[in-house]
């Protein structure tokens, strides 16, 4: 039996914003926006190339504090790229960083392996992302 992680709920403080931060600054697709009344309302959205989507909204994330999801990750294989890209959509990038013996070293990981070199995100509220490098299926493979 195969299992797929395909939905991740982040919780919010402001829908519209979140929304804009998504689709606008990270470039996610807008798969849904359901609104049926003033108290339930409920964002897909989609990271290109992802079967992976995240849900923001009103009444869907469980009790959740806004901003308490930490860690997820997005997969990209050029961190460099990936970061000029996010800073030219005004997303407020930290350094690219690499980890030597468990500790965080300043820039990409020199032998560009894969899963060490990183880049943190955050959204509005504070829901926290790492961007990874990850270049083994760069060539379609």
């Amino acid at each position: 039996m195969e299992w797929k992680l395909e939905l991740v709920v982040l919780p919010v403080s402001d829908v519209d914003r979140s929304k804009a931060f998504y689709a606008e600054q990270l470039g996610f697709n807008v798969d849904v926006d359901f609104q049926p009344n003033e108290n339930f309302r409920v964002v897909q959205l989609t990271p290109p190339g992802s079967a992976c989507s995240i849900t923001i909204g009103k009444g869907v994330s469980a009790g959740m504090t806004p901003g308490c999801i930490k860690g997820l990750h997005l997969i990209v294989t050029d961190i460099e790229a990936a970061r000029a890209e996010l800073a030219g959509r005004g997303v407020k990038v930290g350094d690219v960083i690499h980890f030597v013996d468990g500790a965080p070293v300043p820039g990409p990981d020199p032998s560009r392996s894969d899963y060490n070199s990183f880049l943190p995100i955050e959204d509005p509220d504070g829901n926290g992302w790492m961007v990874q490098e990850v270049r083994h299926n760069a060539g379609g493979g």
